[in-house]
């Protein structure tokens, strides 16, 4: 009974400790341990029977091994997922000349750009308002159907997959972009035929404010469609998941 509870928590503490929000510097480790201790209790009786395993054994420590990097890989995804908007905020700061614009980010502890940093806001409030925790721990309760206790390992190709996740993370981040990234471009066109034709113009003291405040509306504009991205990119986080957690041959 006891070996039944303490293999999904292993798999449960892991994924907390990686997830974002959760699994940031804001949180406690103890708040994570805490609640990957209550959401275990809640799913044990809905998870397969569990294997039994002596608890010194070289096997016992392998499937604890495995258990952690299932549930680690399953929150370095939903971590990517959040990546790709942060990313893409930072391509149009960049191109917006809001690049130096940065502030520090609590719960990574790093420097980010201020625009990436609102958009991870955004997209915070946007995977608990359309219940993204609830269905992570719906995926987590999948895995152990996919994956159980004691079975088969993940197959070699999952890595892999792991690895491809950053040319997702760009492209995806490049879509995002892209509407700010065009028009920015057409605007530096614009200034660069203005140089060729009247060189004595100072185009610097007003192509930069004015590059920013269109930087800005089209921000403001690709706010509309920030929903659908989010959409989009959480369906094929969620079936790339499910692929993910194919167990080996």
């Amino acid at each position: 009974m006891v070996s039944g509870f303490l293999w999904p928590f292993f798999r449960v503490a892991s994924f907390f400790m990686v997830i974002p929000m959760i699994g940031s510097q804001l949180v406690p480790v103890r708040i994570r341990l805490g609640l990957a201790l209550v959401v275990t209790v809640l799913i044990v009786p809905v998870l397969p029977e569990m294997p039994l395993y002596d608890g010194l054994s070289v096997e016992n420590f392998i499937v604890v091994a495995h258990q952690i990097l299932i549930g680690s890989l399953i929150g370095f995804l939903v971590q990517v997922l959040f990546q790709v908007f942060v990313l893409g905020a930072q391509i149009t700061a960049m191109q917006m000349g809001l690049g130096f614009a940065s502030t520090s980010d609590p719960a990574n502890g790093v420097s980010v750009v201020i625009l990436g940093q609102y958009y991870l806001m955004i997209i915070m409030m946007l995977f608990l308002a359309t219940n993204g925790h609830l269905i992570m721990i719906e995926v987590m309760v999948r895995s152990f159907y996919l994956l159980p206790v004691g079975g088969d390992f993940m197959a070699t190709e999952s890595f892999w997959k792991v690895a491809i996740t950053g040319s997702w993370l760009f492209s995806g981040a490049m879509l995002i972009a892209l509407p700010a990234v065009t028009a920015l471009l057409v605007v530096n066109f614009s200034f660069g035929v203005m140089t060729r034709a009247a060189p004595q113009l100072n185009i610097f003291a007003i192509g930069f404010p004015f590059t920013m405040l269109m930087g800005l509306f089209v921000v403001w504009v690709g706010m509309s469609d920030l929903l659908d991205h989010y959409y989009r990119l959480t369906e094929h986080a969620l079936d790339y998941l499910e692929k993910l957690l194919e167990p080996g041959s």
